[in-house]
């Protein structure tokens, strides 16, 4: 199956999409500070995923997919930081934060998937 079918890479797209849409009011000083790190955490999220499918053994997708799972709790952290900072509003808060939950299920998922194939060897 090719990565871009998988419902744990079209979600992560999504979230980067939508961190996108939501940073671009951000304050024009924070574009090379919490604006940035913000995207690259967002844009992390699905190249790991994508990254990870193209490795040969699956210990070696698990690790990326880890690697993705730990950018969506930074970028979770920037994004409570971002509200402290009123960059953004409680709603845009909320519809981010309930799709990085939607992308931590899908990874949590996808790494116990891989481990079972693991397992079964």
């Amino acid at each position: 199956m090719e990565y871009t079918n998988l419902e744990v890479w079209i979600e992560a797209r999504k979230l980067t999409n939508l961190v996108y849409e939501k940073t671009k009011k951000h304050p024009k000083e924070e574009l090379f500070g919490l604006t940035n790190q913000i995207r690259r955490c967002a844009v992390s999220v699905p190249s790991n995923v994508a990254e990870g499918c193209g490795r040969r053994t699956s210990n070696d997708t698990i690790q990326f997919l880890h690697i993705a799972k730990g950018s969506l709790f930074e970028l979770e952290t920037q994004i409570y930081l971002s509200l402290d900072q009123n960059y953004i509003s409680e709603t845009e808060f909320t519809e981010i934060s309930n799709q990085i939950l939607i992308c931590k299920k899908l990874i949590n998922g996808f790494i116990n998937y891989y481990k079972k194939l693991n397992n079964a060897k």
